[in-house]
């Protein structure tokens, strides 16, 4: 099994294997034209991130944006991201339909090894992140590996998401934590 094959399969690997460096620096050029592009620019925008992610419609990231990867993430329609967008793919990270990101926004699916030597030696794991539809997530969230954020939830600005959100909740905090559930009365709210 490749190192790659490893990386998307959860096991343990060589996060510096030349495969992987080669697709990382792959990654990091078509970013360091992505976000030099003029924000005008539109189609060029759109030209790069196609070619970089798992799109399935129009989205908007706002720049600057950063990835390990890109090829894998997966995101869906109607997709909008603020500034400073980063997502350590190493694992896999899925985005559903109608999802909005404010800024600085932090996705992780690497971690490393408790072990030590094994630290040194450059070996790492990933789990996958999963973001549903129509999900709203505030400014300065950071979600941590392995968590899934359901269906219509929205998750506070400053939050630290260790763990899996329910459908339909608001929750904050660090660790992030269900405040409420999101109600019929809330359609009819004017923020």
């Amino acid at each position: 099994m490749s190192e790659k094959e490893k990386m998307l399969n959860g096991h343990l690997y060589q996060a510096y294997s030349r495969e992987l460096y080669q697709d990382r620096e792959f990654c990091k050029g078509m970013l360091y034209e992505y976000n030099r592009v003029s924000p005008m620019d539109k189609d060029s925008r759109d030209l790069i991130l196609k070619k970089l992610l798992n799109c399935k419609g129009e989205l908007c990231i706002e720049q600057p944006f950063y990835c390990s990867y890109g090829y894998n993430i997966t995101i869906g329609l109607n997709f909008y991201s603020d500034v400073n967008l980063t997502i350590l793919d190493q694992g896999g990270v899925s985005i559903g339909d109608n999802v909005i990101l404010g800024p600085n926004v932090n996705i992780y699916t690497a971690s490393h090894p408790y072990n030590e030597v094994q630290r040194i030696k450059g070996l790492e794991y990933a789990k996958p992140v999963k973001i549903y539809d129509n999900v709203w997530i505030g400014g300065n969230v950071t979600i941590l590996p392995g968590v899934k954020i359901n269906q219509g939830a929205i998750i506070g600005a400053g939050s630290v998401v260790t763990h899996d959100i329910p459908p339909y909740v608001i929750a904050v905090g660090n660790p992030c934590e269900v405040v409420r559930s999101i109600t019929k009365e809330d359609v009819h709210k004017n923020w």
